[in-house]
């Protein structure tokens, strides 16, 4: 473990902003994370996952702890479910592929998702009909201030759309080590009603389809919508989908009767924010090095050397644009720091 001083963190954000870290340290190991922990008690700690949820505003005047964490394994099995451990710093797309090789299911709808396995419970990552607390059954997090590991389960872990108790009480306070999946190895529920799945199988004449044929067709998806980071920064999905009443969408509705919507409950609906913002005159539009990918409006990209205040300028627009134009607030799925 070496510490290096005034690091660049240009290829550990998937936007491709130039910030600086007052200092850095990659940890493999729960053993070093602890021994870092400890002998950085007064410092400020930033700790770093796979940098795939978040906009760099400013240089960090912190130690920066990356979490490089890696293997899996099988922790039990019966004849029809697997519990798989993965640690923290494997690569989530990566791993999902590995568990659809061992014809292991559930996870195959959150294909080619950014980030790292110990990232995901933070945001409940979610996609084409399904979550991370569909499969979580827990994590292991060592506590920064005592470097004790506590096991979170899942009804521990609070899990929301895109939220956790690692956003709320539990922020700043513990750092994921590892994560414990349950998967089918049989009777897998295969999942293909939500967005385009469907008609992406039947453009491959897939009738009858399996985990793998899932897992292509929702990378065909998303790599026809969104930028690859290495190709042009990105953060994925840059907001949140936002769920409002159903009185507010109603009004709403009433001025644009063309707004697609989805049913949460009896009380609550959501509007896919995508569609806001491309009706909102954004989709493709481009200010300096910052803009809004012209095939998903979702996305906020950088076209080179946009800084993250330039790109927060341009998510702030859009806000107050949609806000403005259809009386709904939508918020910011990635974190700004």
């Amino acid at each position: 473990m070496q510490i290096q001083h005034n690091f660049s963190l240009k290829k550990y954000n998937t936007f491709g902003i130039e910030a600086k870290a007052k200092q850095f340290v990659a940890v493999l190991s729960e053993e070093e994370l602890k021994t870092i922990l400890e002998n950085h008690k007064s410092d400020t700690k930033f700790i770093l996952g796979g940098g795939s949820n978040m906009l760099l505003t400013q240089d960090i005047d912190a130690l920066v702890i990356h979490i490089d964490l890696k293997g899996k394994k099988v922790i039990n099995e019966d004849d029809d479910f697997v519990w798989i451990e993965s640690q923290a710093g494997e690569v989530w797309h990566e791993f999902v592929l590995w568990t659809i090789d061992q014809n292991f299911g559930g996870l195959e709808n959150m294909s080619l998702i950014p980030g790292n396995v110990g990232t995901t419970p933070v945001q409940n990552i979610g996609a084409y009909g399904t979550e991370i607390k569909d499969t979580f059954i827990s994590c292991n997090a060592m506590n920064i201030s005592t470097q004790e590991l506590k096991t979170f389960t899942k009804d521990e872990c609070n899990f929301g759309y895109r939220e956790s108790v690692f956003k709320h009480e539990a922020k700043d306070k513990y750092v994921i080590t590892s994560v414990v999946f349950k998967l089918t190895k049989r009777n897998h529920k295969i999942n293909t009603s939500y967005g385009d799945i469907t008609k992406e199988l039947e453009k491959q004449n897939v009738v009858t389809p399996t985990l793998k044929d899932v897992s292509n067709a929702v990378i065909a998806i998303r790599q026809s919508k969104l930028p690859n980071p290495k190709e042009l920064g990105n953060s994925g999905s840059f907001f949140k989908n936002p769920i409002i009443s159903k009185e507010q969408y109603e009004k709403a509705h009433a001025l644009h009767p063309e707004m697609p919507h989805y049913v949460i409950s009896e009380t609550e609906v959501k509007v896919p924010a995508g569609w806001l913002i491309e009706q909102a005159g954004f989709k493709g539009k481009r200010f300096g090095d910052a803009g809004i990918h012209k095939n998903q409006a979702l996305v906020l990209v950088n076209y080179g050397n946009a800084t993250g205040q330039e790109i927060l300028n341009v998510s702030k627009d859009i806000q107050a644009t949609v806000l403005k134009q259809f009386g709904i607030a939508i918020e910011a799925e990635v974190n700004v720091i």
